[in-house]
Formats: structure tokens, sequence, C-alpha cells
């Protein structure tokens, strides 16, 4: 798979290993994320949108039995929201809106048949990629660290957009958007780092 955003669309050139020529496709499955020659995520969108269907028929039938809406939510968190959710960090803010639209029209079809309020495709993108922001400031020999530190404003300590173009189509923007108007010492203490409790996360269980 060959991924060129140049203006002039001519043709790769042939790659071959061992005399054999390798095979130019226009998508690739790598770690069960489905990437595309224009990163525009809708042949992975399609993927995770076809079993989340599944999984949400199955969420249906158990809601059909009078189960409690502690154990639905559950369900759906260990069935369909980890097919959802997989991997969000990397394809989450660069979907398009159409996509992200079917995705959270699953969700809030599951949430309806768990009885509560859940968290949408862009609530956790943002938490996702802030928790993954945190790692990065936390981790003093992580490859970004130094990146990420360096954008540290001398005066309000906030953390402010990358001016590098090739850093604004890496995760340090993507993370960026997500914790934009937070400071720094948002992400490295232990109190921000800790998890909401499970009565924060869907409302209304009883």
């Amino acid at each position: 798979m060959v991924v060129d955003f140049s203006k002039s669309k001519s043709p790769p050139s042939p790659v071959c290993i061992s005399g054999k020529d390798v095979e130019i496709v226009p998508s690739y499955r790598f770690l069960g994320v489905q990437l595309d020659n224009k990163l525009e995520w809708s042949t992975n969108t399609d993927a995770v949108y076809k079993k989340a269907m599944c999984r949400l028929y199955f969420l249906r039938r158990l809601g059909s039995f009078s189960v409690c809406s502690r154990i639905l939510h559950m369900f759906y968190q260990s069935v369909m929201a980890s097919t959802i959710f997989f991997a969000v960090v990397c394809w989450g803010a660069g979907i398009k809106a159409k996509d992200a639209n079917r995705l959270n029209t699953l969700i809030k079809k599951a949430g309806s048949v768990v009885g509560c309020k859940i968290a949408n495709l862009d609530e956790v993108v943002r938490d996702r990629m802030v928790l993954k922001l945190r790692t990065i400031m936390d981790n003093p020999s992580h490859p970004l660290h130094n990146t990420v530190d360096k954008l540290r404003s001398s005066f309000s300590n906030r953390l402010l957009q990358p001016c590098c173009s090739k850093e604004r189509v890496s995760v340090i923007e993507l993370c960026g958007v997500g914790a934009s108007g937070f400071y720094a010492e948002d992400f490295s203490s232990e109190e921000a780092a800790r998890p909401e409790p499970e009565s924060n996360i869907c409302e209304g269980i009883s």
C-alpha cells in the first residue's frame, strides 16, 4: 500500500523483493485496523460498523430477557464498545463526519437498550487521547516526550499546538486537539490520571 499526498499523481515505482513484485493494494489490514491509501478510515469504519451491528443484535436479545441495566452496560462495554473503540486513538480524530455519525448512531441505539446515557465517539476519543498524552508526558523515555514537553508555554504553561507541519498530522496534534485548554500539570498529576468512578460512566443505572 502506498500513501501519497503529492500533487503529481504519478504511478509509484514497482518494488521487487527476492525477484518478486510486491502487489500494491488500496487498503491493508494491520493489527486489526483497516488502513487505506488515503488515510480516510472509511474502510475501517465499514468493518467496525458491521461488527458492531452484529453485537448490537445480541445486546438487544439480552435486553429482551428483562436483564438489569448494570448487566446490559457490562455486556455493552465488554462486547460492543471494545469493538467500536478498538485503536480509536489512531483513527478517531481522522474519520469523516458521516462515518462518525454512523458509529454514534449505533452507540445511541445501544444506549436506548441499556437504558442510560453512553459516551459517544467524540467523548471517548478525547478521553483516550488525553490519557495517551499523559502517558507520553509521564514517561521520559518515550520517543515523543521531549517533543511534547517543548510545547509547554513559558507564560501560562499551557500545551500549545505544534508549529511544524509534520507534527500537525501526527499523534501530537491529534492529542493536542483533545487537550486544548489544559495545563501541563493536568496531565502529569496522579489525581488527573485517576479513572472516574463507575457511577459517572453510565448515568441512571440503579
